[in-house]
């Protein structure tokens, strides 16, 4: 369990370094990137996720609370370690005290990757800009405040996020981390619109405490007012996911 709580840190870490990262590029003033639009979010999420799960192997790679949840819920292994010679060596169940050590290193990998995307744009973070424009490099933010709603939006685009990961396990292919990739932007193309698709508890949470504690100039409010929303509606998504797939796919 060492290795794969050590294996979501890094992996989600991973996640958030380029995720927090492309959206810095997009909204922050004079970065190459400025303005690059929302499909550049989109491919640049996708492509962290793509090299957040190559990192995260030893764990099953799951850098997502709600991913864990679903796979709790589907009562399937966490991971499969294996040895040299590609042999499984041992499983992780899917207990609820392994599931809290996963989530627990994936909040704290997803801090570390906001922190070390603070770093790579300190210097734009310095320049003046709007507080809600800093923010959204961190965390997640409806364009329309309606807290159940964006509930509910969250709910649907996790449900398909963990949903499809699980009956991908019943689907031959050869694809590795590459559909996962692609589904994450796919996810943001067609749900993300409302409130920024977190999809993951982790990839919100964790950078919004970072927000909250680093010294970032006219940062402003962390909006904790709607943090609940990109927690719980993931949360419950992935656990909707998990159930479903019990009926459908095991």
């Amino acid at each position: 369990m060492q290795q794969a709580f050590w294996s979501e840190i890094l992996g989600t870490a991973m996640l958030l370094l380029l995720g927090a990262g492309v959206v810095a590029n997009v909204i922050l003033p004079r970065t190459k990137g400025n303005a690059g639009g929302w499909l550049l979010i989109n491919f640049g999420w996708g492509l962290a996720v793509f090299a957040g799960v190559f990192v995260a192997f030893k764990s099953g790679a799951h850098i997502n609370p709600a991913v864990t949840v679903g796979f709790l819920a589907a009562d399937q292994p966490f991971a499969q370690i294996t040895g040299p010679d590609g042999m499984v060596t041992a499983t992780i169940e899917p207990t609820i005290g392994n599931a809290m050590w996963y989530i627990l290193a994936q909040l704290i990998g997803a801090f570390i990757g906001a922190v070390l995307a603070w770093f790579a744009y300190k210097k734009h973070f310095d320049e003046e800009a709007e507080p809600g424009i800093k923010l959204a490099v961190f965390s997640t933010g409806p364009e329309l405040r309606s807290y159940a709603w964006n509930f509910i939006t969250e709910l649907i685009a996790t449900f398909v996020l963990v949903f499809v990961i699980l009956c991908s396990g019943r689907t031959p292919h050869q694809l590795g981390p590459l559909w996962v990739a692609m589904l994450v932007v796919g996810i943001g193309a067609s749900l993300g619109g409302p409130t920024g698709y977190a999809i993951n508890p982790a990839r919100d949470l964790g950078p919004r405490i970072a927000h909250a504690v680093l010294p970032i100039p006219g940062k402003g409010s962390s909006d904790w007012a709607y943090s609940w929303v990109p927690v719980l509606g993931p949360l419950v998504g992935g656990l909707l996911a998990g159930l479903a797939a019990t009926v459908y796919v095991y």
